[in-house]
């Protein structure tokens, strides 16, 4: 029998499988046999929670149009419906996404999801050798792009429909829509959601795949941890948050996830610059922002800084890489 150290075992060290397991009780999970996409589950969580259809969901702070969650359910059921009911597209065939930033983009993702269609998004600035990369990782059948990136996609079995057009504008407000043809879809928790790509840090791009169990399982913890801050409050704090990755990134696809099941505000710009988000912080009240160590940098070196009423921010979650301990205490004073 392998011994055991004590301090190691109480921290949930297993010297036999030199595992680490979490000292944490087990975040409750929908059975894993339950057909259930993460879209239809966020979207559960969100509808039990008392919030406003007229609350905001999402803001674009470049144009300062807003959407609002009864408007976002509205148009992914929409957009679901259309896009059953017009391409002949599969469970898990597999839809590729070039466009900046966008309000068209939270509706795209979890109309793709709820309807099992693998969800591969791309950054829209990359090359059109990074892009047929990319493409050929994940083997998309059909595309949606904006009329500035459409000409990086090669084509595809569906074609690439344009963000843009007035056809998906189109999709977005129909109001006779069958709701049985989109209950009908069952969703395996073990299939794919997303192929979503690596940074390329170490060789070439790489596609990630990840179940609507994986991040099921990611959304449980958010609640699990929402519902334990939320105890003994009638009305519990709404974050507002800005966002200061794309929502192409993993970080950015799980932040959206996580906003919709926690009736978050989420602020995005199309493209990011320091002095659009400081003014955003101001104009929307934002309450939280991820950030990485050069911005935490950019926050104590820069004079604009000063010129804007960032009194509403909470908490900034740092990560990515390591933050010095005296820009830390810089930014702290």
């Amino acid at each position: 029998m392998a011994e055991r150290n004590p301090s190691l075992s109480n921290a949930g060290f297993c010297s036999e499988t030199r595992i680490y397991s979490s000292l944490r009780q087990p975040v409750p999970l929908p059975p894993a046999d339950q057909p259930l996409s993460v879209a239809e589950y966020c979207l559960s969580i969100f509808s039990s929670i008392s919030t406003s259809g007229a609350t905001p969901f999402a803001v674009n702070a470049t144009t300062g149009q807003t959407l609002s969650y009864s408007q976002f359910v509205s148009q992914v059921r929409s957009l679901a419906y259309c896009l059953k009911k017009r391409y002949s597209l599969s469970q898990n065939d597999v839809a590729f996404v070039l466009s900046p930033t966008s309000l068209h983009i939270p509706v795209l993702y979890f109309a793709l999801m709820s309807l099992g269609i693998i969800v591969s998004p791309a950054n829209p600035l990359g090359s059109n050798s990074e892009i047929a990369h990319q493409v050929q990782l994940s083997k998309p059948v059909i595309a949606f792009a904006t009329s500035q990136t459409s000409h990086k996609i090669p084509s595809l079995k569906h074609g690439t429909i344009l963000l843009d057009s007035p056809e998906f504008l189109s999709f977005l407000t129909q109001s006779n829509i069958d709701g049985n043809v989109i209950k009908r879809i069952k969703v395996n928790q073990s299939d794919s959601a997303a192929i979503l790509f690596s940074s390329g840090t170490t060789g070439r791009v790489k596609g990630v795949m990840m179940s609507h169990r994986n991040l099921i399982a990611m959304m449980a913890a958010i609640h699990h941890y929402n519902t334990i801050e939320a105890e003994g409050s009638d009305n519990p704090p709404r974050s507002v948050t800005f966002f200061t990755v794309p929502l192409f990134h993993v970080f950015g696809f799980f932040m959206l996830l996580g906003a919709v099941l926690s009736a978050d505000t989420v602020v995005l710009t199309e493209r990011f610059e320091f002095a659009e988000m400081l003014r955003a912080i101001e104009k929307y009240k934002v309450t939280f922002m991820p950030v990485s160590p050069p911005l935490v940098l950019a926050f104590v070196k820069s004079n604009l800084t000063k010129k804007f009423d960032l009194s509403s921010l909470q908490v900034l979650g740092c990560g990515g890489a390591p933050l010095g301990r005296e820009v830390a205490q810089l930014f702290n004073e």
